[in-house]
């Protein structure tokens, strides 16, 4: 079988997405975020996690020209040989589910939080992760934007990100809408914008504004199919796959270090300057906290 069937296959939903109705839209929007479980489960099981009768799935396979549902399927089934590589279990894994119901919930948690750091990473091509490096790097402002519990990761990217990148701005500030601090933002301007299902109005507003005026979009989420409305530069999918009800975010931090490693070695001299400046102001403020001896 051909191995680009399954990323050409991909490209073709993406790009046949918006002109397709509501419920292909779905079922379209999952094989795009979930290609291993697509490959994986049975039709019913697709059809039951996507919201869908079976016989929309065997309507997508006909819209996207494939003979039936299997033929629609068989690329990323085929592609899971190649590419199914689990994370190992430890020991300690083991010995934590003997410990009782927390126990166990704690082992879950723990494995699910390995293998989606693993996932998270393994779909970062170094060429794109360096693609994305440049364009931070070469922009006259940089614009990082999320609200709620993707501020966390925000804030975290700003505060370490700014001393390899002096350009680097969170938005919003104080009170402000993320709208009101891009006014002034033009085509030399990229804008960072981190958010996951459900996706928040305030970001998916500020990226289609920001896209109107030009900026490039650089989006850390979990899917490359969000919105319509703008054309990101780049996405960083993370997956967000969780034991409890909210998402697990270990694998967007695993990509946001990833990209903060690359931008202080792009930077060279100068970012390790920076560093050092700040530490030194720290140290000069009594930053830190120094036991009494």
């Amino acid at each position: 079988m051909d191995p680009t069937l399954k990323t050409r296959t991909i490209s073709a939903l993406k790009a046949a997405l918006p002109d397709l109705p509501p419920r292909l839209q779905t079922v379209a929007k999952y094989i795009v975020d979930h290609p291993s479980d697509f490959g994986l489960d049975p039709i019913r099981e697709t059809a039951r996690k996507c919201g869908v009768s079976t016989y929309t799935l065997v309507r997508m396979a006909g819209r996207m020209g494939f003979d039936s549902y299997d033929a629609l399927r068989e690329p990323f089934r085929h592609a899971l040989v190649s590419a199914g590589a689990t994370v190992e279990r430890p020991d300690w894994i083991d010995s934590m589910r003997r410990r009782g119901e927390l126990g166990q919930v704690q082992a879950e948690a723990a494995l699910n939080t390995m293998a989606i750091v693993q996932r998270s990473l393994e779909r970062q091509s170094a060429g794109e992760m360096e693609r994305v490096a440049e364009l931070l790097l070469e922009a006259e402002n940089v614009y990082l934007t999320a609200v709620r519990a993707s501020y966390a990761l925000a804030y975290y990217f700003h505060y370490v990100g700014r001393m390899a990148l002096p350009t680097l701005q969170l938005v919003p500030r104080h009170m402000n809408s993320a709208i009101d601090e891009l006014n002034m933002a033009g085509p030399g301007d990229v804008m960072i914008a981190i958010t996951f299902q459900p996706y928040s109005r305030e970001t998916i507003e500020a990226c289609e504004f920001a896209s109107d005026r030009g900026v490039k979009l650089i989006l850390i989420s979990d899917s490359e199919v969000i919105s319509s409305a703008f054309r990101p530069e780049a996405v960083l999918v993370a997956s967000t796959v969780s034991t409890h009800h909210f998402g697990c975010y270990a694998g967007a931090m695993g990509i946001i270090e990833n990209l903060l490693a690359l931008l202080v070695a792009r930077g060279g001299t100068a970012a390790r300057r920076r560093i050092t400046s700040y530490e030194e102001l720290r140290k000069a403020n009594n930053a830190y906290w120094i036991a009494q001896k």
